[in-house]
């Protein structure tokens, strides 16, 4: 039992001290296979392996297209550039973050459905009067405009939350 013993031991030797010779014939093509398999040109645009991947949501890209005179735009139509005297105010929605509920309107008629959101410090109207606050009775306007002497004047105007 010794005997096979110590000849598997000196065939283990063997053997591996074989294997041990090839590589160092070998060790260039070796290290050039090592080598391209574990070089990385630029380490910093890998992703961290502890992070999540986030996936993207692809939002919704919805296209307002509206005809005026002809002409079509995928803009969304905005407050912004609507006359104060077309705006009647809706409702108002007061807590953190007051805001107000406007419908634009032509002739005392309300045009579409469509309900627009105002807050504080928006601007609106061609002359770009400023939501200086936004009450429960209404919103407060605040325009900057010259006077004949050349002067700056600043013009409140209130618009109250329509009865109708």
């Amino acid at each position: 039992m010794k005997k096979f013993k110590y000849l598997l031991v000196i065939q283990f030797l063997f053997f591996s001290s074989f294997l041990c010779s090839e590589e160092t014939q070998d060790s260039g093509s070796a290290y050039r296979l090592f080598k391209s398999k574990t070089y990385v040109k630029n380490p910093l645009d890998l992703r961290d392996p502890f992070k999540r991947k986030i996936n993207k949501k692809k939002g919704s890209t919805q296209q307002h297209k509206t005809a005026e005179n002809g002409i079509y735009s995928n803009q969304l139509d905005t407050i912004e550039n609507k006359a104060l005297e077309n705006i009647k105010i809706v409702g108002i929605m007061t807590g953190k973050e007051r805001r107000a509920m406007a419908k634009i309107t032509d002739g005392g008629k309300t045009v579409g459905s469509e309900v627009y959101f105002i807050k504080e410090g928006m601007k609106i109207g061609p002359n770009g009067a400023e939501v200086k606050a936004i009450l429960p009775g209404g919103i407060v306007l605040v325009e900057k405009i010259r006077n004949v002497y050349d002067q700056d004047e600043y013009l409140e105007t209130v618009i109250p939350v329509s009865s109708e």
